[in-house]
């Protein structure tokens, strides 16, 4: 990649403040940590004596110097260690901001101990069984070297350094793992791709999997307001940060520069416990992108059905994921092998979720793809595709601002896998169209079913995702495709799961009708008899924003959307359902 593509801004020099944790300062060093002690009142104990290494240097391929913590058992046999690679400052667990959010979602912090990185495993735990843990501060933070970038393959490049010197240390067996949420996850996707020697195992616990699709041009529109949070809120230092902003909009387009952004997961070879939700607007489709893609022969797949935060730090959760770590990283004959390859959730949205059912595969084999054909005069979704063509519209900023389409299910009826829709759409007063789409679910009598993917159900949760912070509260499969940029890749797109190249701009002629494939967010849902379905379409974003307190996206809408349906152009909703 031709360099004068990334563009740098200055870091700013990270300072005691809300994201400056107990251990926030440079003071290399060793020291025990003693067994009952707390790192703050706040917090959980040590069960266990714990040798805590401090800023210790660790130079890269390149000759920058980063900086990183170790947290280990003080017995002295030699343990397995685990990495936790992100921007976020290595003593940020104590840190207002990260309490502040573990309070926002309804998470006690006493259920960690402080140590740990936001999003990343607690020592507490893990060095009272066996494992020693790794938090380093990565390329360009806090007081390390040189400049940082957001997830590309120099991430990969310097996390496979780290992965071969932690391996030399007297103190480890031999075999390196990582483990983490959100940033946590997505790292481990290039490093594993860099196929380090050493790299016994991966956890990706929900992550985007491709920067342009995922983050910054989701359905080719500039949406960046949680890359703005990113960019703004991360990557503190005295060198400079890659501007992901100024990035987005100088090449609106796929070249070389996020090409650089998509892991290659063809080289993706070890073992891998990954984990995904179908509600977070951010993380859902990268997640499952890189599990349908990567390349490991034993690779396991867990589907929750709330959010990632309180997923990662449930005990029984990570006991779980322990016995996937004892097997690969202490060779214990556990029966992990026996453990079933896919545990996806089914959610009903009336408090009777079903987890852990067990599949070989995602979709699950007995799952038939099946097209619900839109129905423009009577406003429903039906298996015949209608004779009689027909047109639902809205006008730009006007009230209503959508359409919708909807369907009662007689019998008991499961989606399980990837919903699609397929629309013939026509653009009146503009050349182009952003589109947002929504699955919902309805009750008997047609009220809309939604669900709190967080514990905390009170009067602030309820205020921030009335129409945002989608992650914390669940409203249904949604999906988004701006129409000049419905070019399918060949390469990648399927049937089920549509793919677009955001290589080149199509844009549509007065009179024009273009269809689209449009992707949606997997799904798992139950829908009992009398129970309805509705499909939203509209030229807004239906959700608002993915994360409390970002800028809300203003879509390039003018004019009338036209949704043309039957006859010679049958827009449908293709839905996975689970066989009877």
């Amino acid at each position: 990649m031709s360099d004068n593509q990334i563009v740098f801004v200055p870091s700013q020099p990270l300072e005691p403040g809300e994201r400056y944790g107990i251990l926030s300062g440079f003071e290399p060093g060793t020291r025990v940590l003693k067994a009952g002690s707390q790192i703050a009142p706040p917090f959980r104990s040590l069960p266990v004596d714990v040798v805590f290494e401090k800023d210790v240097a660790v130079t890269l391929r390149d000759g920058v110097t980063i900086y990183v913590d170790v947290f280990r058992p003080a017995a002295t046999q030699k343990v397995p260690v685990i990495v936790a690679w992100s921007p976020y400052g290595k003593g940020q667990g104590t840190s207002p901001s990260v309490m502040g959010i573990f309070g926002m979602v309804g998470l006690d912090n006493r259920i960690v101990s402080g140590l740990e990185k936001f999003e990343g495993p607690d020592p507490a735990y893990w060095c009272a069984h066996g494992y020693a843990i790794c938090n380093p501060d990565i390329r360009g933070v806090a007081n390390c070297e040189g400049d940082s970038v957001l997830w590309d393959r120099q991430e990969g490049r310097d996390c496979h350094d780290l992965i071969e010197w932690l391996a030399e240390q007297t103190w480890c067996n031999g075999k390196v793992a990582m483990s983490g949420t959100s940033y946590l996850a997505v790292s481990q996707w290039f490093t594993a791709a860099e196929q380090p020697p050493h790299l016994a195992a991966i956890n990706p616990w929900e992550g985007v999997s491709d920067v342009y699709r995922d983050l910054v041009m989701r359905g080719g529109m500039p949406d960046t307001g949680f890359a703005r949070q990113l960019q703004d809120n991360s990557f503190w230092g005295n060198g400079k940060k890659e501007d992901i902003l100024t990035e987005a909009e100088r090449y609106p387009l796929v070249n070389e520069l996020w090409e650089n952004k998509i892991p290659r997961f063809e080289r993706i070879t070890v073992p891998a416990y990954v984990v995904a939700s179908y509600s977070n607007t951010l993380h859902t489709a990268g997640t499952f992108r890189a599990w349908r893609r990567m390349a490991s022969s034993q690779k396991w797949l867990r589907i929750h059905n709330t959010q990632e935060w309180p997923d990662y730090y449930d005990e029984a959760n990570t006991d779980d994921l322990r016995r996937f770590f004892d097997h690969f990283l202490k060779d214990e004959d556990n029966g992990w092998e026996q453990t079933p390859r896919v545990r996806y959730a089914v959610l009903d949205l009336q408090g009777g979720d079903r987890v852990a059912i067990a599949a070989d595969e995602f979709p699950p084999k007995d799952v038939v793809s099946t097209k619900y054909y839109l129905d423009g005069r009577s406003r429903m979704l039906g298996t015949l595709a209608p004779t009689e063509a027909a047109t639902a519209a809205y006008e730009v900023g006007s009230n209503p601002d959508l359409v919708s389409f909807v369907m009662r299910f007689e019998h008991e009826t499961t989606l399980v896998g990837y919903p699609k829709a397929h629309l013939w759409v026509e653009a009146r007063g503009s050349d182009d169209m952003d589109l947002f789409i929504l699955v919902q679910k309805l009750d008997a009598y047609g009220t809309p079913l939604q669900q709190f993917t967080v514990p905390n159900q009170g009067a602030l949760a309820h205020d921030i995702t009335e129409r945002g912070a989608s992650i914390l509260r669940y409203k249904g499969s949604d999906g988004r495709l701006r129409a000049s940029l419905r070019r399918l890749d060949e390469a990648l797109a399927t049937d089920a799961v549509p793919a677009h190249s955001f290589d080149r701009i199509e844009k549509l002629s007065a009179g024009e009708i273009v269809d689209l494939e449009v992707d949606l967010l997997p799904i798992g849902l139950a829908f009992y008899p009398g129970e309805q379905l509705r499909l939203v379409i509209s030229g807004r974003s239906l959700l608002g924003t993915m994360m409390p307190g970002i800028r809300e996206y203003a879509p390039a809408n003018s004019g009338s959307h036209v949704i043309h349906t039957g006859g010679n152009h049958a827009s449908y909703l293709q839905l996975p359902v689970l066989a009877r």
